[in-house]
């Protein structure tokens, strides 16, 4: 049984996230308690909405801190939209200190002719990491759904999986950093690619456990 804690702050659509984790062949817990997020196999940072709002709930929990522990003790972890925007130092979004997790910062679309701001709708990854194991049987070309105004931007380049082009600018659309994996769009709403997504990361926990690997 591979157990996923996702991390209830009030700024995510927990819901879709679990069914969809759940498809993919793990046991999700909507939580808020850092003893769960300890005890799970893995843990998933959802998330919808402003940049400030989440950072101030996630302190709000005290869960600043234990979500740092967690993630330096080397336990699986995805973050999804705003749950990867919190993981960079700050954004341009907003005043409140990232988690400070990965170095960089969150920065928003430039407005330009031809284009819609916020970038909603489907969208072709080119990846840049193919052998991150979050994407085994996924290729660049495919499509996965976004709805953002703000995108990531490491300051080590290596640390980006993924991009899009939206308009003439692209963008990181994931970022892996070892233990870590995170992306922009939404892997839940991103029908046969974003299961196979979150079917990966279940199998990343379970390679991480010689117990659940069994």
């Amino acid at each position: 049984m591979t157990r996923i804690a996702v991390i209830d702050y009030d700024m995510g659509n927990l819901h879709s996230a679990c069914k969809g984790l759940e498809k993919a062949g793990g046991v999700p817990v909507v939580t808020d308690r850092v003893e769960d997020l300890r005890s799970a196999d893995g843990v998933v940072l959802p998330g919808v909405g402003a940049f400030d709002p989440a950072m101030r709930h996630l302190r709000d929990r005290d869960l600043v801190t234990p979500i740092q522990d967690i993630v330096a003790s080397g336990k699986p972890f995805l973050g999804i939209c705003v749950g990867l925007q919190v993981l960079f130092e700050g954004s341009e979004e907003g005043q409140e200190p990232g988690l400070g997790i990965i170095p960089g910062r969150v920065r928003e679309f430039k407005p330009e002719p031809g284009i819609t701001i916020p970038h909603m709708g489907w969208n072709q990854l080119k990846l840049t990491q193919p052998d991150s194991p979050l994407w085994n049987q996924v290729k660049t070309g495919d499509w996965v759904y976004f709805v953002h105004s703000y995108y990531p931007e490491p300051t080590n380049p290596d640390a980006v999986a993924a991009t899009i082009t939206h308009g003439s600018q692209t963008v990181a659309a994931a970022v892996v950093q070892d233990n870590v994996m995170a992306v922009q769009f939404h892997p839940e709403k991103s029908s046969t690619i974003g299961m196979q997504i979150l079917s990966n990361f279940v199998v990343a926990i379970q390679q991480k456990s010689p117990v659940l690997s069994r």
